[in-house]
């Protein structure tokens, strides 16, 4: 950790002094702005990022962006957001909680949010016999990382239930930090009571050892509909080929359009990407149950981003954070009016 805090922070000191080795890679010398001779785009092998897999498996961004496109595949939002400081990516997919972060460490100068990409498909699986929050004390709930956003979603949840928490798994729940593979393992040991995770990890617990959903975190959003996925861009990236930016989203635009058009042909397409990502295909039912469970959308639903961000302030997990500018929509709300479809809007 303490190697990643130095790597981030160096990125960051390189950013803040305007260097130009961000993204200097992709460009031609000489022409003041660059030619862009590929594009570099980032994403989760997960279904929650299905909008990404869908595109690359059917060659979207290839044909849209007219460029190569050069992909790199990430587990971790942390590990994302440092390729994007250090200029080896110019765009990624990435849940909420990694955005506001870097949004935050950069002083807004590093990312725009372009685009919305997934909703839902988050909930609170636990052990038969736990039947309401009470139940929970005492008990050992696990979330996918300490200030992630499912981690901070229980812990905002719990609070505003009256039931105390803290960082170290103590308090009246215990919250075990863990990575949602190994939270598989720990749940069917029965080391853990239960998890708040996103897809498929739930629809794992829950076919395959015996768990039940206590909470859908849909239930708890306006409309329930809340950001867990959504595009993000390096801005210096972005100001030098707006262009690109556009033909980006025009890829993003027609992926969704395929997954709402044939929801079980594109689950079938996210999963054959998966396969050749991690040799490791999501099982027939595990991908039926997880792919109903998420809404991939364009719309950011931004005001789920800004609340978000007060629930993590609240539980002591993010210091107070200003997100004006954070959303940079015009280039996507082009598209989709072009389309024929409705704008989407930045709060």
């Amino acid at each position: 950790m303490n190697a990643r805090r130095v790597l981030a922070a160096l990125a960051l000191i390189a950013l803040a002094g305007g260097t130009a080795a961000c993204g200097s890679d992709t460009t031609s010398a000489g022409d003041g702005g660059g030619t862009a001779t590929e594009v570099r785009l980032g994403f989760f092998p997960n279904i929650t990022h299905a909008t990404a897999l869908v595109g690359v498996e059917k060659g979207l961004y290839a044909k849209d962006l007219g460029v190569p496109v050069k992909t790199s595949t990430f587990n971790a939002g942390p590990a994302a957001i440092e390729a994007l400081f250090s200029g080896a990516i110019d765009a990624t997919y990435i849940g909420p909680n990694p955005a506001i972060n870097a949004w935050q460490k950069s002083k807004g100068q590093a990312i725009k949010i372009v685009a919305g990409a997934a909703s839902g498909g988050v909930f609170l699986v636990v052990k038969p016999g736990i039947d309401d929050v009470e139940d929970l004390k005492g008990k050992k709930i696990a979330t996918p990382q300490l200030g992630n956003t499912q981690d901070v979603a229980l812990r905002y949840w719990l609070s505003s239930k009256g039931i105390k928490t803290d960082t170290k798994g103590g308090g009246e729940v215990h919250i075990v930090p863990q990575e949602n593979s190994q939270t598989l393992q720990t749940f069917a040991t029965g080391d853990i009571d239960g998890a708040w995770v996103p897809e498929p990890f739930a629809s794992r617990l829950v076919l395959e050892s015996g768990g039940k959903i206590l909470l859908d975190e849909r239930d708890l959003w306006p409309d329930k509909q809340f950001v867990i996925t959504h595009l993000i861009v390096r801005q210096e990236w972005a100001k030098q080929h707006p262009d690109l930016v556009k033909k980006l989203l025009q890829a993003h635009v027609a992926a969704n359009k395929i997954i709402a058009d044939d929801p079980d042909g594109a689950a079938q397409t996210a999963n054959a990407a998966i396969e050749k990502l991690t040799q490791k295909p999501l099982k027939p039912e595990v991908l039926k149950s997880a792919f109903k469970n998420i809404t991939f959308t364009n719309d950011p639903i931004a005001s789920s981003l800004t609340l978000s961000a007060k629930h993590a302030e609240e539980v002591g997990l993010l210091e107070p954070v200003d997100l004006n500018g954070i959303y940079d929509l015009g280039p996507l709300n082009e598209i989709l009016a072009a389309a024929g479809q409705q704008a989407v809007a930045d709060k």
